[in-house]
Formats: C-alpha cells, sequence, structure tokens
C-alpha cells in the first residue's frame, strides 16, 4: 500500500504508484494489475467504511482505466514501430490532423515513445493516429469498481507503415493498428497469474463481433451513414477518446466528433428513437428473463431488473437523444449531470430528477457493494443473509429489512418514470375506438379505409385522398402505421366531442406536407397529450395552422407543463440562448450558420410558447404585445453580443452604440409577424468609428433577416433614421441629436415627431425609467451577459440611453403652434386614410373614421401638444394609459378619455383576433357603431372637424 498516497486515488498519485511499482523491477502489465489490487483495496476502505461519495470511486475507477490504457497504447507503438516503423499517412488524408501536428520520422529509433521530429521526413508523411475510445460508462467517467470496459479503435486514415531500420516488414495501417488492439489486450485485459486491469469488450465497435478490431474515421463515417442503428446513437451518446493522453492533448481526437454528433444527434426533434429504445429495453428484460428461468435469485438484478439503473440511463438518455440535436446544452456523458440539465430545461420536474438521481447514487453503491463481495462484475442482490446484512450496514441501515425497503421504495420510483416516459407497446398508444393495435397487420391504405366509416364525412373524405397519395404509399410500414393510428385516435375524439372537425381537418392539411418526416407522426403518436393540444390550437385559428406549417419543430413546445402557466422572460431565454452556445463552442459547432439556426429556433418557439397561451385564453392582447415585444428585445441584444463578437474590425469590448425602437417595437405592441422599426445611433470617438458600425449594422440586419433552412426572425424597416432611407444606414448621436432638435438646416419633420412619441431605447434599455415610463419587461441592460442578476451597462451605453430621453423629451415637449400642428396631424390622417381605402359599408377597424389610426393621431397630437406643460404625458406607456392620464389632466372632458380607451381595446381585440384566423378586418358597421362614436368623439374634441 505504501505505493499509492493516502486518500482517495487520483490520476496523479496512481500514476506516482505506477512508477514506483516499475521502478520495483515489474514489467508494464503486471505493475498495472498490482496497482489495480491497490486501488480496490483503497475503494473498498474509503467507500464501505469511510462513506465516500459515488464520484470520488467512480472517478478513481475510470482514471485507473485511462491511465493503464494510455501507458498500453505506448507500450504497443513502441514495440510495433520496432517491428514495422510507423504508421504514415498523407498529410491530405489524415482527417483527423490538427494544425501543426509533427511528421513522423519513417526511421524508427526502437525508442519507448513513438518518435516524431518537427521538420518533414524524407518523404514529408504524417504518423497516423489511433484513438481508443471509451464508451458507456467509462466514457461517462461513470466505471464501477468491477466494470468491463467497452472500447472502440479508430485510426484517421489508411496508409502503410514505414518499416523497420532495414526499411523491412512493412504493412498497412490496418494491420498495424489490429496488432495494436492485441497488444494493448494483452496489457490490459488478459488473465495473467496477476489477473486483469479489466475485462475488455469490443461488442460495440461497428458491425459487432464480426466486424474489424479497429475502423478508420472513413469506415466509420460510412458505417453510421448506410448501417448505424437506432441504440446505437445511445451507445455512441457517452463515447469519449480516453487514450493515448497524447491525441487528447493536442486535440486531434477532435475529428471525430465531425463523425459521431450527427449521428447521435439529429438536427430535428427526434422522437423515433421511443420504438428502438423500447425494443432494445425489451431485449433486454427478456435476456434478463431467461438467465433467471429456474434461478430467482438472478431476478433481482439492480441494473437490468425493473426499477434498475439500465432503467434511469434510458429514461435521461432519450430525453438527450430526442432533443440534443436542438438543444446542445442537454449533450452531456455523465448521468446525474444530466438529470440536472433536463431539469433546467423543463424536461422534467425538478422533484422528479432529484428523485432519480437519489435512486441513482442508491443503487449504484449497492452495486459497488456487491462488485467489492466477489470482485465479479454482477449486479445481482445476494441471496446469502451476512452478505445482505455487510451491504445493509455499510450503508448505514439498522437491518437487512430497511435496506430492503429502502431499495424497493428507489426502484419503484424509477420503473414509474420510466413506464411515464416510455410507456406503452411498441408504435405508441391508441387512445379511443378502433384502436385495436392490429394497423400493421394489413396495408395502410386498408386500414384507413377501414377507419373512414368512423369519421366526420368531411374528415373522411380527406382521408379518403390520403389511400392515393403518393407520400403516405411512400412511407415505411411502421410509419404508415403511426399515420393510422393517429387518425383512429382523432376520430374517436371527434366522436367524443373533445375536438372539432375543423381542427381535424386543419390538422390533415397541416401534417400532409410533412409527411416524410416521420418523427412528427412519431411526436404525436408518442404524446396523445400533444396531439389533443395541437387540434385544440389549429381548431380555434386558422394563423397557428400556418406558422406550424412553416416551422413544424415548435409543436414540441406543447409537451412543456409550463406551457400555459409560465410568461416569457427575457433573462432566462438569453441565458439559455448563451448554455446553447457555450455548448456548440466546446464541440467546435458555433459557426455562422449554426448560431443563427440557434436564434431562430429559440425566436420560434418562444412566440408559438405565446401563441398557445393566446389561443387558450390565459394571456390578454396587451400581455401579447408585451411578450412578443419583450422577445424581440432579448432577440436583439443577443444578436448584437454575438455579432459583435464575431465582427472582425472590431476595435473595443463592448461597442458604444443603441438601438432605438420605434412604432409598436417602439410603444411594446408587437403582434405576429410584425416589423421592427429601428434606428441605429453609435458614439465613439475612434477614427475609424463609421466603417466599423456601418459594417457591424449590416451584420446585425442580414442575421435578422436573412432565410435559413430554420427560417427568418424579423424584417427591418430603418426608415426612421435621419433623412430616411436617403440617409445613412448608422448615425453618429450628436448628428441624430442635432437632425431631432432642429439645428441646422437638415432637420426632423412632424411625422417624425409623431414617432418619437412612440420611441424608446431598446439597446441599451433605460435605467431609470424615464418619467412616467415602463422599462421593456425582463430587458438587460447594454448588450448585456445574461445571468441571474442585471448587468450593469458600460459608461458609454448609460451615457447614450440617458441623452436619448433627453432629447426625445426635449423633442416632444418643445413649444408648438397647436393649431397649425392639429392642421398638419389632420393632413397626415387624411393621406393614410387615402392610402387604405375602405370598400362598401364596411368598418376597417384601423382605417375607418372612428377606428384605431385615430386614436393613435388623437394622443400623438396630445402629447405634442400638451406634454411641456403636463409632463405626465412624457411617457410611452401606451396610448390607453396616456388616453387616461389626459382626463385626468383635464384636456379631455369627464368620460371622453375612458370611452376612447375602452373603444381602442375592443378594435385591438377585433384586430388581434381576426389576424389570427386570417380573416378580414373589417366588419359590419353597424356592429362597430358605439365603438367609432367613442373615437369619434374623442377626434371632434381635440381635432376638431377633419380636413
Amino acid at each position: 500500500m505504501h505505493c499509492l498516497a493516502p486518500g482517495a486515488p487520483t490520476h496523479a498519485t496512481m500514476a506516482d504508484g505506477l512508477a514506483q511499482l516499475r521502478e520495483r523491477g515489474l514489467p508494464l502489465p503486471a505493475a498495472l494489475r498490482a496497482l489495480r489490487q491497490l486501488v480496490m483495496e483503497r475503494l473498498v476502505v474509503l467507500d464501505c467504511e469511510q462513506g465516500a461519495p459515488l464520484a470520488d470511486v467512480t472517478r478513481a475507477v475510470t482514471e485507473l482505466a485511462e491511465l493503464a490504457l494510455d501507458h498500453a497504447c505506448q507500450l504497443a507503438f513502441a514495440e510495433l514501430d520496432e517491428l514495422h516503423g510507423a504508421p504514415l499517412v498523407s498529410p491530405f488524408e489524415g482527417q483527423g490532423q490538427p494544425p501543426g501536428r509533427p511528421k513522423a520520422d519513417p526511421a524508427p529509433s526502437g525508442g519507448s515513445e513513438p518518435h516524431t521530429v518537427g521538420s518533414a521526413g524524407a518523404s514529408g508523411l504524417q504518423r497516423a493516429q489511433l484513438w481508443v475510445i471509451g464508451m458507456g460508462k467509462l466514457g461517462a467517467r461513470e466505471l464501477n469498481v468491477s466494470s468491463d470496459i467497452d472500447l472502440i479503435y479508430v485510426y484517421d486514415a489508411d496508409g502503410e507503415t514505414a518499416g523497420n531500420a532495414q526499411g523491412r516488414h512493412r504493412i498497412s495501417n490496418h494491420e498495424y493498428f489490429g496488432k495494436a488492439v492485441k497488444h494493448i489486450y494483452n496489457t490490459v485485459g488478459e488473465t495473467t497469474e496477476h489477473g486483469n486491469v479489466f475485462r475488455v469488450d469490443l461488442a460495440l465497435r461497428p458491425n459487432g463481433n464480426s466486424g474489424p478490431s479497429a475502423v478508420s474515421l472513413g469506415a466509420l463515417e460510412e458505417y453510421f451513414l448506410v448501417q448505424g442503428r437506432e441504440w446505437e446513437r445511445f451507445a455512441w451518446l457517452k463515447s469519449r477518446v480516453i487514450a493515448p493522453a497524447a491525441c487528447i492533448a493536442d486535440k486531434s481526437a477532435g475529428a471525430l466528433r465531425g463523425a459521431v454528433l450527427p449521428f447521435v444527434f439529429r438536427k430535428y426533434l427526434d422522437y423515433n428513437v421511443f420504438d428502438s429504445l423500447r425494443t432494445l429495453h425489451r431485449q433486454i428484460r427478456e435476456h434478463a428473463a431467461k438467465r433467471a428461468a429456474g434461478n430467482p435469485g438472478r431476478a433481482n438484478d439492480v441494473k437490468l431488473s425493473r426499477g434498475g439503473i439500465r432503467e434511469i440511463e434510458f429514461t435521461v438518455q432519450l430525453l438527450q437523444v430526442v432533443r440534443g440535436g436542438q438543444f446542445p446544452e442537454l449533450r452531456t456523458r455523465p448521468t446525474l449531470d444530466a438529470l440536472q440539465r433536463v431539469a433546467k430545461a423543463n424536461l422534467m420536474p425538478r422533484a422528479t430528477a432529484d428523485a432519480l438521481a437519489q435512486a441513482y447514487e442508491f443503487l449504484r453503491k449497492v452495486e459497488h457493494r456487491i462488485q467489492y463481495l466477489d470482485d465479479q462484475q454482477t449486479h445481482l442482490i445476494p441471496t446469502v443473509d451476512e452478505d445482505l446484512a455487510w451491504i445493509a450496514a455499510t450503508m448505514d441501515f439498522p437491518d437487512v429489512c430497511a435496506f430492503l425497503c429502502a431499495l424497493d421504495t428507489h426502484r419503484e420510483v424509477v420503473a414509474s418514470e420510466f413506464d411515464i416516459l416510455l410507456g406503452g407497446a411498441p408504435g405508441g398508444g391508441c387512445n379511443g375506438k378502433g384502436c385495436n393495435g392490429k394497423a400493421g397487420a394489413r396495408s395502410a391504405v386498408e386500414d384507413l379505409q377501414g377507419v373512414m366509416a368512423q369519421l366526420p364525412e368531411a374528415f373522411a373524405a380527406k382521408v379518403a385522398q390520403w389511400c392515393e397519395h403518393p407520400r403516405v404509399l411512400a412511407l415505411r410500414e411502421d410509419a404508415r402505421v403511426r399515420l393510422v393510428r393517429l387518425v383512429e385516435r382523432t376520430g374517436a375524439w371527434l366522436d367524443e366531442g373533445r375536438v372539432s372537425e375543423v381542427a381535424a381537418l386543419r390538422l390533415a392539411d397541416w401534417i400532409e406536407p410533412l409527411l416524410r418526416r416521420e418523427s412528427y407522426l412519431a411526436l404525436l403518436q408518442e404524446r396523445p397529450s400533444v396531439h389533443e393540444r395541437l387540434l385544440r390550437l389549429l381548431g380555434a385559428a386558422k394563423w397557428p395552422a400556418r406558422y406550424l406549417l412553416q416551422h413544424p419543430g415548435v409543436i414540441d413546445e406543447l409537451a412543456s407543463q409550463q406551457l400555459l402557466t409560465d410568461r416569457f422572460e427575457a433573462a432566462q431565454f438569453e441565458a439559455d440562448l448563451e448554455d446553447r452556445r457555450a455548448s456548440l463552442k466546446r464541440t467546435q459547432e458555433d459557426d455562422e450558420e449554426a448560431l443563427l439556426n440557434l436564434l431562430r429556433r429559440a425566436h420560434h418557439a418562444e412566440v408559438f410558447r405565446t401563441l398557445a397561451r393566446d389561443v387558450e385564453g390565459v394571456l390578454t392582447v396587451e400581455q401579447v404585445a408585451d411578450d412578443l415585444s419583450a422577445l424581440a428585445d432579448a432577440v436583439l441584444r443577443v444578436t448584437a453580443r454575438w455579432c459583435w463578437s464575431r465582427l472582425k474590425n472590431r476595435h473595443r469590448e463592448e461597442p458604444a452604440f443603441a438601438i432605438i425602437g420605434y412604432g409598436k417595437l417602439g410603444g411594446k405592441e408587437l403582434g405576429y409577424g410584425s416589423d421592427l422599426d429601428i434606428v441605429f445611433v453609435y458614439e465613439d470617438e475612434d477614427e475609424n468609428a463609421s466603417e466599423i458600425y456601418a459594417a457591424f449594422i449590416r451584420k446585425m440586419i442580414n442575421w435578422l433577416t436573412v432565410k435559413t433552412g430554420e427560417g427568418d426572425l424579423f424584417e427591418i424597416d430603418t426608415a426612421l433614421r435621419p433623412n430616411g432611407n436617403s440617409g445613412m444606414l448608422v448615425t453618429s448621436f450628436t448628428a441624430y441629436e442635432n437632425y431631432q432638435r432642429g439645428r441646422g438646416s437638415n432637420t426632423a419633420w412632424t411625422w417624425e415627431h409623431q414617432a418619437m412619441t412612440r420611441a424608446r431605447c431598446v439597446i441599451p434599455p433605460t435605467l431609470p425609467a424615464s418619467r412616467g415610463s415602463l422599462p421593456p419587461e425582463g430587458a438587460e441592460p447594454a448588450l448585456g451577459r445574461p445571468g441571474d442578476g442585471l448587468v450593469v451597462p458600460s459608461a458609454e451605453t448609460s451615457s447614450l440611453a440617458a441623452r436619448f430621453d433627453a432629447v426625445r423629451e426635449s423633442v416632444i415637449s418643445a413649444g408648438r403652434d397647436r393649431d397649425a400642428l392639429a392642421q398638419e396631424i389632420r393632413s397626415m390622417r387624411e393621406k393614410v386614410r387615402a392610402a387604405h381605402p375602405v370598400r362598401g359599408e364596411k368598418f376597417d377597424v384601423k382605417h375607418s373614421v372612428g377606428a384605431m389610426v385615430d386614436v393613435e393621431f388623437v394622443v400623438q397630437y396630445l402629447v405634442l401638444a400638451h406634454s411641456g406643460e403636463h409632463p405626465e404625458l412624457l411617457g410611452n406607456v401606451g396610448n390607453i394609459a396616456l388616453l387616461q392620464r389626459a382626463e385626468a389632466a383635464g384636456l379631455l372632458p369627464p368620460g371622453v378619455g375612458r370611452e376612447a380607451a375602452d373603444a381602442y381595446r375592443e378594435l385591438r381585440h377585433i384586430q388581434h383576433r381576426a389576424r389570427l384566423d386570417e380573416a378580414p378586418t373589417q366588419i359590419d358597421a353597424t356592429a362597430a357603431q358605439t365603438l367609432a362614436a367613442a373615437v369619434q368623439t374623442l377626434w371632434q374634441h381635440v381635432l376638431g372637424d377633419r380636413a
């Protein structure tokens, strides 16, 4: 024991112990076996007598495996190089080649290390690399004390060795690395008089036990593309290069990411894996049952039995594989860390994640004690009373009964959660009439025809069209079964009155163009609650169906338990995006296209959440506008941060610029699909500031407007900048201020001052708020670095926000000729009405006389004409609040402001509902008579007769 330093074994102390054993004359294989015995003896004491944390135990065993395999690789390479020379590869073929990887010396020196030189050898070839990939618990750094180690060997490229010192015995790289695998096994896995270091299992390699022991990276990529099976994605989820250490240090092993990540994590939400995992789990259960036949004790397995360790791992891995393509922050190997991440992402209640984590730690500790008894890879609860008593005592239970009770409690929790997530027969359940589970016995066309008799006429006619639809006929059998069962379930719900036929027809129209994307069929089949919510949403209005067709992936949001209870939180939204960006950066996937798509997916998901809450009646029209405006603010902040960080000619850590929001963005009245009216300004003394900020803003606008595979974000309108579309895209704040204040010959028009009444500084948001104004909900100051607290804006950005507020206040409160102002506003109103004529006897809720635009123009007049004497009108608080303030200030007769405000609110509501249903915003004039009268009374009192 003197070879191993006191305390929990670490990589450093084990390396030192190994060196001491070698110094005593032990060859490497024997020294590693002796070291393993020392480590295991130490862990038994630490774990069972001193209550060491589970992480200390699993880390020690994992680091022992890493150390052993690294030394085994060095030994194998040294001896094989002596015989055959170094394996070589052209620098143009070595896919794993990192910048600066040294070139191989083709002549072996006989040393113990693979040798390289900094300059080109005679051939200019480079040494080919072998990567030892740890799978399962080894990859996740979770090895138990008697684990097999699951390994896969991959080398970067084919080629040929250099030959020995005489230039003889050249072999292919494939042969060289095949020999290396055998050599490494002899060092680590072979059982000698000293035992072994680890039992080695290569069954997870491509083509399993019939495949070669080592494969090239190119062959691995082809295997993933052509033959890779769904269950292998779960296996590769925890994969990690664990040796040689030199390949990890020089990052050449990073070349594997390009093959592994797209195989494990699909770009879309991948619910097809549910059936695959069900099948795998069923096979494991069946295998365990066969082993237990005639031996009841084998049925009590803490790993494979119901509620065992494997079900915890499957539960969390399923959520990771389904969503990890779009939510990279879920990509992590250790089970306990993954549980925390899925809880943070609201994919699992925090209490459930904590309960599964407690069960996992408990079961892993039981597993270790079982293995300490015989040093065997077993997970069966012992049947010998003394062994059970020892396990109970070392886990601090008073007796065996208390231990077994706790064991059963944990396993029941695990089994219950696993059944909730993965419950049901392969292919998913079917709730309702006609779900006889025999859909796969006949063709999908026959089954569709068979179910049509149970459907209402219009829906049956739509389903009948599918019987000859090429997309339906081209579906795989399992997908056709899912489609049939979805139709059956929808028909059953129609019969029960749970959903409307309109909803069913819109569902059919929505799903038809998506039939080739089978994961959506899988999602709806696996999640009946999502299916029902989707039908309710589609039945409520037309626009959700169009939005879902453009962004079908967002339907997964319907599975969230918090969907209808939460509101948009800007700080959390930004923090989540930063987490995802950081996750992509760790795997070197944070290129511009990936970030563009990340922004779009996040924005579309939030819009859809707001839409669902809107349609379900959880939010008012005003709350919808507030949330959509806060979302736009957050997207602008994140886009600005990311664009500036990627700007090639940036000259400072944070840009000294501001975004001024006008119109609906400025007034926090955004609707679905609204444009953003914004103006960009900067204040920077750098001699190249104008060029730098122009490039920055062009980049921002491109990021916001360009269409990618995930769609776009916003249309951007910058026409309100000084001199409109003929002006500079971004101007200095001084020039903006002079233009607005009327300094010099180039000054703002009255209509631009009208627009200023609804303007606000979006980046940075005003802190503190200007007199009477409301800060954007959830906004971060400056560009912000989202977190739990508020970030203080830089001096420059704080100054810009304060200066903008001062300019706005000065402009809108300046003295004016009220008669001239009224005439200009009446004239402008007539121009707007002429541009939007209303045909017939209908009433347009926005543009008719007595409609919303009338209210907005009256409010702008009141602010521009009276805010100098009534500063309570300076606040950018919205038209309704300003009308109420104007009435309170005596600028309106009692009741006029309040009635006009109520009318405006109702008109907004009518407009909002019409747009959701893609209906005209022109209604029967008689129905709008009372609303229009209230608005016309307001207009007559404030602006008099129309122009």
